[in-house]
């Protein structure tokens, strides 16, 4: 029987309830570290940020589960997820895997393959996290997290994805992606079944970011769940305003694939380093960048557009449990 790797311990999919399934407690780019003499780590203050923000969810919302999609180079801490966890009363699945190649820290890996075939390092490394432990502190990886470039699928960013599928192949354990600027969903779904993942173990990930509805149906037909994973995240990054989403999922709902979204903020609750310099005008942007979003203002907008309770229920509480189950 499928079970879900959370941070205290293995849960069945049947008991994930409503989840998030693709968010951060915490998460830093690479080099914040570098940083750490002007911005130390406050742990204390993160772990409070983090059992506030899901506390509220689940009082006021009936949350259950969130999966914190903060990759090894993106300051991830297996630890603070735990005692959020503890604290909250809400399942946290942790993630193992590598951000994209402009973004993440390809440097030790890319060197590393200058010398010598990679593949199976990047494999027991990605094993390891998963059915072992996370370094000395045996919370296990339940999701596997994968990334690609605007437009393309870079070498490395290949190799991550087929080290991926064959985990997951192995495990069960679920493949969930970032797509940067809504592109390469349909040839992410493509390289991780051809490279023998499950489509039915996987997510494509940040799809609010394309709102072309080929672009959707093409990915769609790969078997695969998607996530709406930026609302409320709007004219930054690639990102299209939410009230031009709204339209477009309301469509995809209507033409059948609820069975296969799922629907989250990617929202930071802590950045690592120091604190962000936004400008004045993009305060209005992330107004709604908060995981209560999609209780407070997406679930609505929904229902005013025609989807039904039964719909918002297979995409917030059955999908999740479905793409951990493998079904």
């Amino acid at each position: 029987m499928a079970t879900v790797n959370t941070v205290l311990g293995p849960i069945a999919p049947a008991d994930l309830g409503i989840t998030l399934m693709h968010e951060h407690i915490l998460y830093g780019y690479p080099g914040w570290d570098g940083d750490r003499t002007i911005a130390p780590v406050n742990r204390k203050e993160i772990v409070a940020n983090g059992v506030a923000t899901l506390k509220q969810l689940k009082d006021e919302y009936g949350l259950n589960s969130y999966v914190d999609a903060t990759p090894l180079d993106g300051g991830r801490m297996p630890e603070i997820l735990k005692e959020v966890s503890e604290k909250s009363g809400v399942n946290i699945i942790c993630s193992t895997g590598y951000y994209y190649e402009e973004e993440g820290s390809p440097t030790y890996w890319k060197f590393r393959g200058s010398l010598g075939d990679i593949t199976e390092e990047l494999y027991e490394l990605f094993m390891t996290e998963v059915s072992k432990g996370i370094m000395d502190t045996g919370i296990k990886a339940g999701v596997l997290k994968v990334g690609s470039s605007k437009g393309e699928i870079t070498d490395y960013e290949k190799l991550m994805f087929q080290t991926a599928a064959r985990v997951s192949k192995e495990t069960g354990v679920p493949i969930i992606s970032h797509t940067q600027e809504g592109t390469m969903g349909p040839q992410q779904a493509e390289l991780l079944i051809g490279a023998g993942a499950n489509p039915k173990q996987i997510q494509i990930g940040h799809m609010s970011d394309n709102l072309d509805m080929q672009y959707q149906e093409d990915t769609f037909k790969h078997g695969v769940y998607v996530s709406w994973d930026r609302m409320g995240l709007q004219g930054l990054v690639g990102c299209p305003m939410d009230e031009q989403r709204y339209p477009v999922m309301i469509e995809l709902i209507k033409k059948g694939y609820a069975n296969q979204m799922m629907i989250s903020h990617d929202c930071i609750i802590s950045w690592l380093g120091r604190p962000l310099n936004l400008p004045e005008a993009a305060l209005p942007l992330i107004a709604n960048w908060h995981p209560s979003h999609l209780f407070k203002n997406i679930i609505p907008e929904l229902k005013k557009g025609g989807v039904t309770d039964a719909q918002i229920d297979t995409i917030i509480r059955d999908n999740p449990r479905r793409l951990f189950a493998g079904e």
